[in-house]
């Protein structure tokens, strides 16, 4: 892989950490609940962001973690829409 393409995976490894450091930082603060789309989302590309920067430097079990994180996220949502579409859905912050 060129120098280019090892940064922009740094970057991308960065900003996932960022996301994810975000996400926390606003659900421990109660500034969303902790099933909200919103953060959700934020754990979803956060983890893909980390998961592709720990792949490409052979961190492999801290890949896994990122692939797990993203399925409990990715989990949230979807039983947050079935709930919405069922009515039962609790409001978003």
């Amino acid at each position: 892989m060129g120098e280019n393409q090892r940064l922009l995976l740094d970057i991308a490894g960065w900003v996932g950490a960022v996301l994810l450091l975000a996400a926390y930082w606003m659900v421990s603060t109660k500034r969303v609940l902790g099933d909200s789309v919103g953060y959700q989302s934020l754990n979803i590309v956060g983890s893909i962001l980390l998961m592709a920067n720990t792949a490409y430097y052979g961190a492999y079990p801290s890949a896994f973690v990122n692939l797990v994180w993203l399925g409990i996220a990715a989990h949230a949502i979807r039983r947050r829409w079935a709930g919405a579409l069922g009515g039962s859905a609790r409001q978003e912050n």
